[in-house]
């Protein structure tokens, strides 16, 4: 992987942290957002997600987002293909 692709692998990877931590927190600190980071907004409001297991499940996005990025493989997955893989395997609910 070239010198610039992984600079922009690890610019996106913490344009995600901060995005997902400023949804957690509830509080979104700048006015300027990358495309995909729209899309993960807008995708966000679509996803049925039980209020208990709010925080636990965007964890668990945040981690399989990181490990994707960490392949190489962007854009980062959306809330509502992280959901639907995690149905798909077994032992999850």
């Amino acid at each position: 992987m070239a010198a610039d692709d992984l600079v922009q692998l690890e610019l996106t990877l913490n344009r995600f942290r901060k995005l997902l931590g400023e949804i957690q927190f509830g509080a979104t600190t700048r006015n300027n957002f990358e495309p995909w980071e729209i899309e993960i907004l807008l995708d966000m409001e679509t996803c049925p997600m039980q209020p208990r297991r709010r925080v636990e499940t965007l964890r668990q996005y945040q981690k399989a987002v990181e490990r994707q990025l960490e392949s190489g493989s962007t854009p980062p997955m959306k809330l509502s293909e992280f959901l639907a893989m995690r149905k798909g395997s077994p032992g999850k609910p």
